[in-house]
This record gives C-alpha cells, structure tokens and sequence, in this order.
C-alpha cells in the first residue's frame, strides 16, 4: 500500500475496465518474514493502498494477535495488508477482489514468495459474504470504497453469517469518525487514528 494525500477510494467493485490502466504502483512489506521486499500491484481505477505508517502503527497494535492467526481481507486491493499479515505469521489469509488485474498481480506475489498458506478469489466480496464460512476468522481488515457505502452491510454480514471468531479483531478504514458509523454493538472499540482524510480503527468483537 502506498502514501496518499489525499486519499481516493480503493478498489474493491471495478469501476471501469480491468485494461484500463497500464500502469505499476510498488509496496514494501514492513516486517516479518518478508521484511523489506518490495512487489508491483496495477495502478487500477480507484486503488488506494494504505500508507506506510499505517500499516506500522496497526500492526504494531495487532503484533500480541498476528501469529498464527486466521486473516480475512474481503476488499484486497493492492493486498499490502493481506501480505503484511502473512510475513508477520498469520496461519492463513483469504483475500477477495473483484479486479482480476489485482487478484493476478497477488497471485504471482504469492508465488514470487513462495507462500502456501495464501488464497485468492477473484469475487464481489458482499456475495461472498452471504455464504458462511468453514471456519471463521481471527483478523478481518475492512477498507472498502469510500464512495459505495460498503462497510455497515459488510460488517452486518460478518456478523450474520458466522465469518468471525468469537474475540475477532477487525480493521476498518472510513472517511468518517469510528463512533458515527454504526457498526455491531458488540464491536469495541480498541484504538483509533486519523491519517489526513481518513479515520482508522481497530475493534474488538465479543461473542
């Protein structure tokens, strides 16, 4: 995920064309495993990795949670979440994007690493969700369109439909405040910050 001020939605509904955009954005993993390695995601329509300083701040919240945990990232993006979870020793991550551009670029980080433990699928991440799981997840991170009013229903179908653990975490990223969103009444509220436009927090689920 790269730096942005300002910061445009990302991608999780292809807006135009998956050819549209030709160009090659670059993420670097921060640490784990894989610490300082550097891979491509396309520049498509609306792509909006989270900065560099983020993703350090939340993973320096998550660092007692991360290993070995079950993590789902339904609006994948340039997956730089997904990939930093996984250097950092999640057991699993499942991530979803309806770009094929993205989801290809993902897939041939995955090999480029060597990583067994990632899965990818290339689908609308609210039909997805109507389905449950095998197994739920520990870690969900939640950075949809801005513009497309995805998070509520998102987290109301994670609830609904048994995708998270009981004491899950999740991520969400929004234009507005964490309090005025309006997510489950069982999701505490763990920590929150603001980086330019753009408020990011991390919750806390109770059964």
């Amino acid at each position: 995920m790269r730096d942005r001020n300002p910061l445009p939605p990302r991608s999780a509904r292809a807006k135009t064309p998956v050819h549209a955009h030709a160009g090659q954005g670059q993420l670097r993993i921060i640490g784990g495993q894989w610490r300082s390695r550097q891979f491509d995601f396309p520049m498509e329509h609306g792509l909006r990795p989270t900065p560099n300083r983020v993703r350090e701040t939340l993973f320096n919240w998550l660092a007692p949670y991360i290993e070995g945990a079950r993590v789902f990232d339904p609006f994948a993006g340039s997956g730089a979440l997904y990939l930093e979870a996984l250097s950092r020793g999640a057991s699993m991550a499942l991530a979803l994007d309806l770009n094929a551009r993205a989801i290809a670029s993902l897939r041939q980080t995955l090999e480029t690493l060597n990583c067994s433990n990632g899965q990818l699928l290339q689908t609308d991440a609210l039909r997805h969700l109507e389905n449950q799981p095998g197994t739920p997840f520990d870690l969900v991170f939640l950075d949809p369109p801005f513009s497309l009013n995805l998070l509520a229903p998102t987290c109301q179908l994670l609830e609904e439909k048994g995708w998270l653990a009981p004491g899950a975490w999740i991520y969400t990223e929004s234009e507005n405040r964490p309090s005025s969103l309006g997510l489950p009444d069982n999701w505490r509220l763990h920590r929150e910050q603001k980086a330019g436009q753009v408020h990011y927090a991390l919750w806390q689920r109770s059964a």
